[in-house]
């Protein structure tokens, strides 16, 4: 049986994905190369927000179509919205095979062969086994997800993971450290260490900053990354290991969510506007040249002019690399779906453009001050839009273009910044790293 999984969402959603293939491949299945030549077709989605849902209702909605015409194909619904919605899929779109929820994918080979011999749907959503190592297929044989952690016990008011991904989880530190030392021995080179909150790690009486001293110490390694943070968890203790461990990267994805203590204390989020400015002032005093990016919603149930004006204010004064920007949208379950104040969408609009158009301003400005530049980057691959054009990332998470042949593909390079706009650098090699 041929298989195809398209994912979408979070790098956790990408994880997954990679440890579903391997799960199958191991009992024989083969990957298609797209959907038209699957089997088994699987929709590891998200639901994080509303627009993310209506892209996975517009999705089934369309293989309909292919299931008419090939009536053995398998459809299966897995990740956050399959954990959500539950049976209520098959209610809407009969054509789906089979449901299995965030915590029961490591049993998708059972519940296909339970589904294909009693003909029916099947449904799972069962809670999982003790977190434990479950290998991945991957892609890229350069760089890594390494799942740490999975779950979260914060409770933001606006938030669906909690409920759909379960508590949180800490893998034990030898199984993490065991991953890593065999992703090094395969050739890996980057890996990124992966949590809904990555950075409240703890196994025993090992904090998450002391991981990443372990971490650093693996002989192959040369790069280490994490994702995501939570504002209330960033320690003293991980600024300085960032600043001190040789193979942690200078980038911090740091989730801001709003610039008003207002909002913060209705999203629940546990820590102040004050309290991020001293993060960012202190992480850019031991790492001067760190970037830092952010997530940013609008919109949120009470947010008046005045709270989005501390938004706007925060971004000024942080000047982020990057942010990611949404609209808010109620999440079933959450206290903020109930919460009074909602806000008309068109100020919604009104908010978001006007965040978009400043935080993309703000990411040209900061990419232009590397022009001229000499910076470090892993060649990860091919431009497949231009012939004979590499990709690789600066250790502060930037895309970068350059000319060059395949050969140079999981080197470090150095590269002077030649362009550069709001998503990218171009630039030409100096000389090998």
């Amino acid at each position: 049986m041929r298989f195809f999984i398209r994912t979408y969402g979070c790098q956790m959603n990408e994880s997954d994905s990679e440890r579903i293939a391997w799960l199958l491949t191991k009992r024989g299945y083969e990957r298609a190369s797209d959907e038209t030549k699957a089997d088994l077709i699987i929709l590891n989605t998200c639901a994080v927000r509303d627009s993310a849902e209506r892209k996975i209702w517009g999705k089934l909605g369309r293989l309909a179509k292919l299931k008419r015409n090939k009536p053995d194909l398998l459809i299966a619904v897995g990740g956050c919205v399959a954990q959500s919605y539950g049976e209520k899929i098959i209610e809407r779109f009969p054509h789906v095979d089979l449901i299995f929820g965030t915590r029961s994918f490591m049993k998708l080979p059972d519940l296909i062969e339970e589904r294909v011999s009693a003909g029916r749907p099947v449904v799972d959503l069962s809670e999982p086994a003790p977190f434990h190592f479950i290998p991945q297929l991957r892609e890229s044989k350069l760089k890594a997800w390494v799942n740490i952690s999975t779950g979260c016990d914060n409770f933001c008011s606006y938030c669906i993971v909690p409920y759909v991904r379960g508590r949180e989880r800490h893998r034990p530190v030898d199984e993490i450290l065991n991953e890593i030392e065999g992703l090094a021995r395969e050739g890996c080179k980057e890996i990124t260490l992966l949590g809904q909150n990555v950075n409240s790690y703890r196994w025993k009486d090992v904090s998450f900053s002391e991981l990443l001293g372990m971490v650093n110490e693996i002989e192959g390694i040369e790069r280490i990354r994490f994702i995501t943070s939570h504002p209330k968890d960033v320690s003293d203790d991980l600024i300085t290991a960032m600043a001190e461990l040789e193979k942690v990267c200078e980038h911090l994805h740091l989730p801001a969510q709003s610039g008003s203590n207002s909002i913060l204390r209705r999203m629940n989020r546990r820590y102040t506007r004050e309290r991020y400015l001293d993060i960012v002032h202190k992480l850019r005093k031991e790492i001067p040249h760190a970037a830092i990016t952010s997530d940013f919603i609008v919109g949120f149930p009470g947010e008046g002019e005045v709270d989005f004006e501390e938004t706007i204010s925060l971004l000024q004064e942080v000047r982020f690399d990057y942010a990611f920007c949404y609209r808010y949208s109620d999440r079933p379950g959450t206290k903020a779906a109930s919460m009074e104040g909602k806000i008309p969408e068109h100020i919604k609009r009104r908010r978001l453009e006007k965040l978009i158009e400043l935080t993309g301003r703000i990411a040209l400005e900061k990419n232009r001050e590397l022009l001229g530049e000499t910076v470090e980057v892993l060649v990860e691959g091919v431009n497949p839009k231009v012939e004979g054009e590499l990709m690789g990332r600066t250790r502060t998470n930037k895309i970068v273009f350059l000319r060059g042949d395949g050969g140079m593909i999981g080197t470090t390079l150095k590269v002077r910044i030649g362009e550069a706009s709001h998503w990218f650098l171009k630039g030409e090699l100096c000389s090998e790293g």
